[in-house]
């Protein structure tokens, strides 16, 4: 009695049954649908019967298979899934007639039209009867249950057995005293390989595809969602937490399969899968892996070195200092004109390194060459990442001059030092608005990268001269992603320029590590380039980072659209047409062919854009940045254009 019992509350046991009522459904609506018909025709003889009842039951079968009436729990089943039903027996009946056509050169139309009324009316109650009779036992299973967190895992792969284990030993130890950690009761389990449908892992059933998470979540009051496939590609592992986000439910995650091989792992061979689960971010939802780095190249370029780095109290200058300390520089050299995010740098890495690493903070300005000579003479650095920048666009719209001042001279200054005191390798970081520009602060960067290509073409040169250009960064200072986060946290409408303004973006540890491993790989004179995958449209962002709050789009949360601002692209892109692309030994990183720069005609031109800005003379300045940079453009017409084609 027990063995049929664990054989009952099987899936595959239970399609069985199913299976099996349907065929009764079907031999019984043939005779209901045979006692009125003299009212129409003639009764059809016993032997007839029998032969319709067979037929039947068998094409019925069929359709009902071919329409999925068995590959979904019957707790889950919808009105699409009743419609179902009642196609797979019309269509199961009309085969059936078709046979008897066939074989007997007469059909029972009268007879098959009461038999399939009577079968899909049958088929469709017994299934909803069922369904209303287990919501109930399970509501009633759910009120007796001892509280807890109701949990939906994604995934039935190794990774979600094993977290389910460690649940599982988490709650005997709960139930034993040894453990006070709150409980998770895992409900259901979700996975798009439909052979698991109705599987049972750990005591709890595969229910369902990634496409019914917000139904089948609505449906078992699920309180929190883990995500728990590791390994799942990125394009995939978007569009399944895009689904997640809808329920308005919390989303946890595990990490990508490498970062939990490496420290979930305990002393004494057991695993840590719990403790690895983190908060869903913003990055997971960009439809890319992270970009991995070769470790080895960047700490035989690093080890041994001064390295200076400016603009260091930044969010990038920040994140290169923090990564260029864990492959043992002989000294870091940290410049910032802002004190306040230099002193925060400087703490950091006193906690964390205390007396081990040699490091100074120097302010100081990188428009001051005197200042910066006097910089280089004291600690005579063997690399340079110049990372000080003003990058904000429409502040630099309004301010040109200062943009001109900062980025292109403080450049210029930065990168002749570098040369005249024979640094080993520098290292610019650009922007994707630097290419085809149409604000000041993209046409600015653009200048730069001229500068630095110029220089690297310079043949008694011991320096290496190298740009690397990348997308937004997310969570970087000016981004737009803190920006939403603060107007979603304090109640406000969420403010986007444009509904179809798309950008890339990437994280700020992978734009540093790209900064260092182009510096590692860079003879001279490229622009690296990250293949940063498909871009992002913005409104897309904000409408995944409220449901990420556990809100509605435009419903609890509005998100306005202000237009777009002084200087912006409706998109971003990573080359000119002109530059084309090389591979480099880091698939997920390019190289841009080098420019060759008209020395002469350049420093003319770079002298008159000087001169403009020095005088704040913001006219002249754009004329001048025009000049030099011919493919500064104005937004509005670059607009129109991309706009145009993507009508």
């Amino acid at each position: 009695m027990m063995r049929f019992g664990d054989m009952f509350r099987t899936f595959r046991a239970r399609k069985r049954v199913l299976a099996v009522s349907d065929a009764f459904i079907v031999a019984v609506a043939a005779l209901i649908a045979n006692f009125p018909l003299p009212l129409f025709a003639d009764r059809i003889g016993r032997p007839d019967l029998f032969v319709t009842i067979v037929l039947s039951v068998g094409c019925c079968f069929g359709s009902l298979m071919f329409f999925g009436a068995y590959n979904k729990l019957w707790r889950y089943f919808n009105r699409a899934d009743y419609f179902g039903c009642i196609k797979g027996v019309a269509l199961g009946i009309l085969v059936s007639n078709v046979f008897t056509f066939v074989a007997s050169g007469d059909a029972p139309w009268e007879f098959s039209i009461l038999h399939a009324i009577v079968a899909m009316t049958g088929i469709c109650l017994f299934r909803y009867m069922f369904k209303d009779a287990f919501d109930t036992l399970v509501e009633t299973g759910h009120k007796e249950a001892r509280s807890g967190t109701r949990v939906m895992i994604i995934g039935a792969g190794s990774a979600c057995r094993i977290l389910l284990r460690e649940i599982k030993q988490k709650r005997v130890e709960s139930e034993n005293g040894e453990s006070s950690s709150k409980d998770l009761l895992p409900v259901c389990l979700i996975d798009d390989d439909r052979r698991k449908i109705g599987k049972l892992f750990n005591g709890v059933y595969v229910v369902g595809g990634s496409s019914e998470i917000p139904k089948i979540a609505k449906h078992e009051k699920i309180d929190l969602i883990i995500f728990a496939i590791p390994s799942c590609p990125a394009r995939d592992r978007q569009v399944i937490l895009g689904l997640c986000s809808k329920t308005g439910l919390p989303v946890k995650l595990l990490p990508f399969i490498g970062s939990l091989l490496d420290s979930s792992t305990l002393g004494d061979g057991s695993t840590n899968f719990i403790g690895q689960i983190r908060d869903i971010k913003v990055e997971d939802l960009l439809g890319r892996d992270p970009v991995k780095f070769d470790n080895k190249n960047i700490r035989d370029f690093i080890e041994g070195k001064v390295c200076m780095v400016t603009g260091g109290g930044g969010s990038i200058g920040s994140e290169l200092v923090r990564q260029i300390a864990k492959y043992g520089p002989s000294r870091i050299v940290i410049v910032d004109n802002y004190e306040n995010n230099a002193y925060e740098i400087q703490q950091e890495l006193l906690m964390e390194y205390g007396d081990t690493l040699r490091f100074d903070t120097i302010i100081a300005s990188v428009r001051d060459y005197f200042r910066m000579n006097q910089v280089f003479k004291k600690f005579s650095p063997d690399v340079v990442f110049h990372a000080a920048a003003h990058k904000h666009v429409p502040l630099m719209e309004h301010n040109p001059t200062e943009a001109i001042k900062n980025n292109v001279m403080g450049t210029f200054n930065i990168a002749f030092l570098s040369l005249f005191h024979k640094v080993h390798k520098f290292v610019m970081i650009s922007t994707d608005k630097a290419v085809n520009p149409t604000n000041v602060m993209g046409a600015s960067k653009r200048c730069c990268e001229m500068i630095v290509q110029y220089l690297a073409q310079q043949k008694k040169s011991d320096t290496e001269f190298v740009c690397t250009r990348f997308g937004n960064v997310l969570g970087s200072n000016g981004s737009v992603i803190p920006l939403f986060k603060r107007q979603i946290e304090q109640g406000k409408p969420v403010t986007v320029t444009h509904p179809d303004i798309i950008r890339y973006f990437m994280t700020i540890p992978e734009a540093v590590s790209l900064v260092m491993e182009a510096a590692s790989i860079a003879h001279g004179g490229e622009i690296f380039v990250l293949d940063m995958g498909q871009p992002v449209k913005i409104v897309t962002l904000a409408e995944n980072l409220i449901r990420m709050y556990g809100k509605v789009p435009y419903k609890d949360v509005e998100i306005k659209f202000t237009g777009l601002r002084p200087g912006e692209k409706i998109k971003e892109e990573l080359l000119m047409d002109e530059e084309g692309l090389e591979k480099t030994q880091n698939e997920l990183i390019f190289i841009g062919k080098q420019l060759q720069i008209d020395g002469e005609h350049f420093i003319g031109l770079l002298g008159k854009l000087r001169d403009a800005a020095s005088g704040n003379d913001e006219t002249l300045t754009i004329a001048a940045l025009r000049e030099i940079v011919p493919t500064f453009t104005t937004p509005e017409e670059f607009n129109r254009v991309n706009l145009a084609k993507s009508c």
